[in-house]
């Protein structure tokens, strides 16, 4: 399986509580396409989401969320990138769940840009920012890293020192589907 990542702008925004009824209606779409939502961080604005799925390639998710009438900005396969010990669903009580997108014009070096992350890790430490996970995608145009913070300004000051391009980081909800094992913790 694929992990897939989808971005959204959604129109009219989202709240966490129509999360739940919009799963539930593409269930047997995603079924049949052999997609799994695994989990979604709405921004705390309802204008940006990312979901992951777990799917046979993202042309299966673009196909189920076609048949569902959704609107995307971007769909793409990714693979995942996580700290040694990091948790693997959010934790209570660490901040705020927050949001960095990020869009190359030409195909970026993942090795490149850990190394400039790495090099900016003591920033993140001063602004008690902790990375959690990283999606890059396989045509190494794009990423999404997903941080626990105080609030999405840590991050993005941490960014900008450490040299970081980012088009957007935004606070979010992170929503777990139910049958995954809970629902929005964030």
């Amino acid at each position: 399986m694929a992990h897939v990542i989808l971005q959204r702008s959604p129109q009219p925004p989202l709240t966490l509580d129509e999360l739940p009824a919009i799963d539930a209606q593409a269930a047997g779409c995603f079924d049949l396409h052999g997609v799994r939502h695994v989990r979604s961080h709405l921004g705390r604005d309802g204008r940006r989401i990312v979901c992951e799925f777990e799917a046979p390639d993202a042309e299966s998710v673009r196909v189920g969320l076609r048949q569902l009438g959704v609107e995307v900005d971007c769909v793409w396969s990714a693979t995942i990138h996580v700290p040694p010990a990091a948790p693997a669903t959010p934790t209570a009580g660490a901040g705020e769940r927050v949001v960095v997108e990020r869009a190359f014009d030409a195909p970026a070096d993942f090795d490149a840009l850990h190394a400039i992350e790495e090099r900016g890790a003591w920033c993140l430490q001063l602004h008690r920012v902790r990375f959690v996970q990283t999606f890059f995608s396989l045509d190494h145009r794009h990423m999404i890293c997903l941080y626990d913070a105080p609030d999405a300004e840590s991050v993005r000051l941490a960014e900008r020192t450490a040299g970081m391009p980012f088009e957007r980081v935004w606070s979010a909800t992170v929503y777990v589907p139910a049958h995954v094992g809970g629902a929005g913790d964030g």
